[in-house]
C-alpha cells in the first residue's frame, strides 16, 4: 500500500468479521481505490476505544481519508470512536431506533452476540456440520451418507473443499463431497458410494485453463494440470451431469460465497 491510499478500520467488540464482512461489502463499490485496512476486535473498555480513537487521529493527520466501519454496541464507546478525526460509519447503533420502534420493543445491548455462543443449538449444529465435511473431505470416509445434507462431486481442484467447509462454518450444512476420476468420466456414472444419494448431488465446473492454472500450483508440467486433461475431464464431468440431471455451476471466477449461495437456493437448502 501506498501512503496516500486511503485507511478503512473495522472495529468491533466481537470477533470483528461483521464489521469486516459490511464494511467490505459497501467498499467494493469504490473499485479503483486500495485500501490499507486495519481490524479490531474485542473492544471492549473506554481505555481501549480511546487507544483506537487515537490512531484514527493520527492516520487522519497524515492527510489520508480515513474510514472506521463499527459494530460496537455500548453508546459511550461508539460516541468515543464517533469523536475520532476519521468518517465514522455506525453499521449498529444506526438500525437500533428504528428496530425498536418497529418491533415495540428495547434493545439489550450486548458484546459479541453476533458471533458467540448465544444461539448455543446453532453454534453445535455449525460445529457438527465442520467435523462432518472434515472426515468427509474430497471421499475419504463413506460412513453415514445418509446424514449428508449435501454430497459436492467436480474434478480436482474445483473448489469442492472450501465451498464444503464454508457451507458448514456459516451454515450448518452437513457436506460430503467426492473428486470425480478418470473411471467415473468413462462410465458416465457416479461414484459407486454416492450412486444412492443422488438428489443430494451438486456439481462444480470450472474454466480449461483456469482449472490448468490452479493445477499447475500444485502439480507442474504434469498430465494432471496439463490443459488438454483439464478440457477432457470438464467436458465429461458436465455430460455425466446433464445425463444424470444433476444441478451444476461453473465456479472458475466465483467466490466461495457465491458458489455457496447458488447452491443454497438451487438446492433449497
Amino acid at each position: 500500500m501506498t501512503d496516500t491510499c486511503p485507511v478503512a478500520f473495522f472495529v468491533s467488540d466481537g470477533t470483528g468479521i461483521t464489521a469486516e464482512t459490511l464494511g467490505s461489502t459497501l467498499l467494493t463499490q469504490f473499485p479503483h481505490q486500495h485500501f490499507e485496512r486495519h481490524t479490531v476486535p474485542f473492544l471492549t473498555t473506554a481505555d481501549q476505544a480511546h487507544q483506537v480513537a487515537g490512531r484514527i487521529d493520527e492516520v487522519a493527520a497524515t492527510g489520508r481519508a480515513t474510514v472506521v466501519f463499527s459494530t460496537v454496541v455500548d453508546p459511550g464507546l461508539r460516541g468515543i470512536l464517533e469523536a475520532s478525526t476519521g468518517f465514522f460509519v455506525d453499521l449498529f447503533g444506526s438500525h437500533i431506533h428504528q428496530l425498536e420502534a418497529a418491533l415495540h420493543a428495547t434493545a439489550n445491548p450486548q458484546p459479541g452476540r453476533a458471533h458467540g455462543l448465544g444461539d448455543a443449538l446453532r453454534y453445535q449444529m455449525r460445529m457438527t456440520a465442520v467435523e462432518y465435511a472434515m472426515e468427509h473431505d474430497d471421499g475419504q470416509s463413506v460412513r453415514a451418507l445418509e446424514r449428508a445434507q449435501l454430497i459436492l462431486i467436480a474434478p480436482s481442484r474445483c473448489g469442492k473443499t472450501p465451498t464444503s467447509m464454508y457451507l458448514a462454518l456459516q451454515h450448518g450444512i452437513r457436506t460430503a463431497n467426492f473428486p470425480l476420476v478418470d473411471e467415473d468420466f468413462e462410465h458416465r456414472s457416479l461414484p459407486g458410494p454416492i450412486a444412492p444419494y443422488l438428489d443430494k448431488c451438486f456439481g462444480l465446473t470450472s474454466q480449461p485453463l483456469r482449472l490448468s492454472q490452479v493445477r499447475q500450483e500444485r502439480r507442474p508440467g504434469t498430465v494432471y494440470a496439463s490443459l488438454s486433461q483439464c478440457t477432457w475431464e470438464l467436458r465429461n464431468a458436465e455430460e455425466m451431469y446433464a445425463l444424470n440431471t444433476i444441478p451444476h455451476l461453473n465456479s472458475a471466477f466465483m467466490s466461495v460465497e457465491e458458489i455457496s449461495a447458488t447452491i443454497l437456493q438451487q438446492m433449497q437448502l
